[in-house]
């Protein structure tokens, strides 16, 4: 006996009959159940149109695309007006506890129960492979995150772009495309987002119309809703590989060299101040986790972020995370505030997932006073334009600072910056590895060491080119010494 069945013996007000289900099968059909029969025997003396579709025996020629199309359409409305009626049903006949308390196959037997009970209301043909579709997508509306379930569940999909209930696209191996995966409409797909929201603890309204939150398995979710959104429901979905990957499978995919990556490894095991430049969906956040796995095993290792997504490889790591102002605008908790408190943790490196305020400030003062080796991320698109982007937001958090005192600060506590891209056919790379070896009065001076060159565009749309070694000796090569960490001598060039 399932849970279902226990549940409708104790409580018999929701109107089920304690028969088991073969004897309910075997009952008289009803005056409901005769006239649902009937309309089905119309509905399959009517078929013609849904033959043509299928294909089926008896299907005639296709001669009118535009009522194909149509019935097409009829179809699917009527296939959403099916899951609709389920789902309100299957809510209305079991509370929580019993949802909870069931197994997979419990609810999914109950679901199919209920599907089979209601297609002859609809007159709709249902092919086995329709049925048990129909069936996955309520389990997944009832117990999982709805549409968006098979998206999240398949690892060759990197992000998740909704444009409304109607407009869902997907990029899989650097290539954006539409899919067929909708909402029902707008309510449906505004309920999805707050059974996400509802389990990170915030609130997404029309007083708070857009939210970061992150889902279940670590993913990252941008939502905005009406009124900033206005063609329906805005959602990004970044979504990150169970497998973490490290520097060699990232020269193995041609993101970098192995002469790049044999530096990367020097630099973080010689505790080097990093920051990693890029734009939006470059990369920044995963070669971040791929660089952490050179971190020194005994080291303390303390990460700052607006919404956890990184995934160090380290046992030591102590996360922490900003909580945004609750409705009365208060109880907010900054990354500013994390970072002064992590200065009193004992930490040996800081990691903040990615600096955009005015926490800049304490970054740069913790990468100056024995933090050395800590890291974070920054949007900008060349290794010049993240020094920039450092004053700027010095600036902008009301802090008044000589430029040339802040330069020559940056450039105490910054010693690399690894610049990734997204190119044009989606691929991601390592584009330039930047040292900072100084200032010259008020200019921060700065040597490229390797960097990507870009040789063309084959037929088939992929970026040709490869990776170069500009021949200058690392200004760092005496701190490697003193970490005995030895490079190959033409890692380099020259």
């Amino acid at each position: 006996m399932s849970i279902f069945d226990k549940y409708r013996q104790s409580f018999g007000e929701f109107g089920y009959d304690e028969a088991p289900p073969a004897q309910r099968e075997a009952a008289p059909p009803s005056g409901e159940a005769e006239d649902a029969a009937r309309r089905m025997r119309e509905f399959m003396a009517h078929r013609t149109m849904e033959d043509r579709m299928s294909g089926g025996p008896g299907a005639a020629p296709r001669t009118d695309d535009a009522a194909e199309a149509e019935a097409a359409r009829a179809r699917r409305r009527k296939l959403a007006d099916l899951r609709q009626q389920a789902h309100a049903q299957l809510l209305e006949t079991f509370n929580l506890s019993a949802l909870v308390q069931a197994n997979e196959a419990e609810i999914k037997t109950e679901i199919g129960n209920i599907v089979r009970a209601l297609v002859p209301q609809q007159a709709i043909a249902l092919s086995r492979s329709d049925r048990d579709q129909i069936i996955d997508d309520l389990y997944y509306e009832v117990m999982g995150l709805g549409p968006l379930e098979i998206l999240i569940k398949d690892d060759s999909i990197s992000d998740i772009l909704i444009n409304g209930p109607e407009q869902v696209f997907v990029e899989q191996n650097g290539i954006l495309e539409v899919t067929d995966v909708s909402f029902q409409n707008e309510a449906h797909l505004r309920r999805i987002l707050q059974k996400i929201v509802a389990m990170t603890g915030r609130r997404l309204d029309e007083s708070t119309p857009y939210v970061d939150a992150r889902l279940p398995d670590g993913s990252r979710l941008n939502a905005i809703i009406a009124p900033i959104a206005l063609d329906g429901t805005l959602v990004s979905i970044r979504k990150f590989k169970k497998d973490k990957l490290s520097l060699d499978q990232l020269v193995l995919f041609d993101a970098c060299s192995e002469k790049m990556a044999a530096y990367l490894r020097a630099a973080v095991t010689a505790r080097m101040n990093i920051i990693i430049s890029g734009g939006t969906g470059s990369g920044k956040t995963t070669l971040l986790n791929a660089l952490s796995a050179y971190i020194g095993r005994r080291e303390r290792v303390l990460t700052i972020e607006d919404t956890a997504e990184l995934q160090l490889q380290q046992a030591h790591v102590g996360r922490m995370e900003s909580r945004p102002a609750n409705v009365e605008g208060k109880g907010a908790v900054t990354q500013r505030d994390c970072l002064r408190n992590a200065l009193r943790m004992r930490p040996d490196r800081i990691i903040v997932g990615e600096t955009r305020g005015d926490e800049v400030i304490d970054m740069l003062q913790a990468m100056n006073t024995g933090h050395d080796g800590s890291m974070t991320t920054i949007h900008a698109n060349s290794a010049r334009d993240a020094t920039s982007r450092l004053e700027n937001m010095v600036a902008m958090a009301g802090i008044e600072i000589p430029l040339g005192a802040l330069r020559r600060q940056i450039a105490s506590a910054v010693n690399l910056i690894v610049q990734v891209s997204r190119l044009q056919d989606g691929t991601r790379r390592i584009v330039s590895l930047t040292e900072v070896v100084g200032c010259e009065g008020d200019v921060l001076t700065m040597q490229e060491l390797f960097y990507f060159e870009h040789t063309g565009v084959s037929p088939d749309g992929r970026v040709e080119g490869h990776f170069v070694a500009s021949g200058i000796r690392s200004h760092y090569a005496d701190r490697f010494k003193r970490w005995n960490i030895r490079l190959p001598a033409d890692v380099f060039g020259g």
